[in-house]
This record gives structure tokens, sequence and C-alpha cells, in this order.
């Protein structure tokens, strides 16, 4: 009985811990994206810049709209 007992409180605690993990990682990294975005409007001028053309605004925020479309 005692075999049990122990066999299911490590089940229990392995899902409680995994379940919490999953928690706490999801929140960090999303608050991580929401601060440091993987791309923005200032690279994407920086870009242009270093091809050695002007972007128009109009270019900058097609790029923009692209890129959000995927997430």
């Amino acid at each position: 009985m005692e075999f049990l007992t122990s066999i299911l409180s490590l089940i229990f605690g392995i899902l409680i811990g995994g379940g919490l993990g999953f928690y706490f990682t999801r929140k960090t990294f999303l608050k991580q994206l929401k601060d440091n975005p993987p791309i923005n409007e200032k690279m994407i001028r920086a870009m242009y810049m270093q091809m050695g053309r002007k972007p128009s605004e109009a270019q900058i925020k097609q790029i923009m709209k692209s890129m959000n479309q995927y997430q």
C-alpha cells in the first residue's frame, strides 16, 4: 500500500510541477516578446538604409503588417 501511495504522489507531483513550469515559462516568454519584439520599424529602416534605399512609410507599414500577420 505504501508503494502505491508513493507512486501516486510521484505522478501527482510531476503533473503539478509540469503544469506550473509550463504556465510560468509561457508567461515569461510572452512578456519577453512583448518587451523585446523580434523586429520593429526602426530595424526595418536600418536594413533599408544599409541597402542604400530610403524606405517610405508605406513600405515600412506593409512589412510590419506582414510580420504581425504570422504572430
